[in-house]
Formats: structure tokens, sequence, C-alpha cells
């Protein structure tokens, strides 16, 4: 008996398979389906179909990204997330605002789940800056952090 080859995937339904995962830039979708182009394929005609029915957007995508990360992480490493994914600048300029609106509230949630207690040295202080700066918080959230809660726990005392 032999076996059967399983028919190659179409790029259309390989890209529909991604999208219905989750969002991708234009980019990001031609880049994961660039290995799977056979010859007479069109892989430009097949993301410009997409785009134009609306299954894929570059501002959906980068709104989705924001939102998975806004709690996790800094406007400066989303923007250099999305800057990889191959959002446009004007996409992620729009976003930014945004994001630093409630960056303050998001590193100090950040920095009460790992931390939660002021540093007692300057060693200490040093790593919990670093910290907060490679979740991409900026050093003037940072300190704002660090000095607002050393305000609240003297409140407390």
């Amino acid at each position: 008996m032999k076996s059967q080859k399983k028919p190659e995937l179409s790029l259309r339904v390989r890209a529909m398979r991604y999208l219905a995962r989750r969002e991708h830039s234009r980019a990001e979708l031609h880049a994961k389906l660039q290995p799977y182009v056979q010859e007479g394929e069109d892989l430009v005609a097949v993301l410009d179909e997409l785009e134009k029915r609306n299954w894929l957007s570059d501002i959906r995508a980068a709104t989705q990204w924001v939102d998975a990360k806004r709690g996790r992480f800094g406007t400066q490493r989303i923007a250099h997330e999305l800057r990889q994914k191959g959002i446009a600048e004007n996409l992620i300029a729009d976003a930014i605002p945004q994001l630093k609106e409630t960056e303050l509230d998001a590193a100090r949630e950040v920095w009460q789940k790992k931390f939660g207690v002021l540093p007692k040295d300057a060693k200490e202080k040093a790593r919990q800056v670093r910290f907060l700066q490679s979740r991409g918080f900026s050093i003037d959230v940072t300190l704002k952090v660090l000095k607002l809660s050393s305000v609240m726990e003297e409140g407390e005392g």
C-alpha cells in the first residue's frame, strides 16, 4: 500500500490559519509565509487580498500587541517590539500617548509583584532600576516608582 503524500497547503490557507490564531502585521505574515512560496505563487497578491478583505490589518495587530503587553512592559520595549513586527512608525507613534498615560501604574504594578519592598542600599536600588529598565520603562518612570513607594511606605509608619 502506497503512502499518499499530503497536498501542500496554499499560501492563502496557511495565512488564514496564522490569522485565526492571532493578528499579524503584514511584514510578520510575509516572513512566515515566504518559505512556503511555490513557483508561480504570488505572496504579495495573497497579502493584498487579505488586506482588502480586512482580514489582515497592521492597525489591529498593533492594537492587540499593545493591549497584551501594556501591563507588563514599558513604552520603550513595546515600541521596539512593534518595530520588530514591521509595524509602521506612524502607527507606533499613535500608540505611544496611550501607553505613556498608564506607564507609571504599570511600572508600579510590575515593581510591586517583583520586589514589593524598597531597596535597602544602593546595590539593591540599582538592581531594581535595571529590572524596570529591562522591562522597557524609562528612567524617569522607574525613579518615580521608587520615590512613590518610599513616600507611601513612610506614610504607613
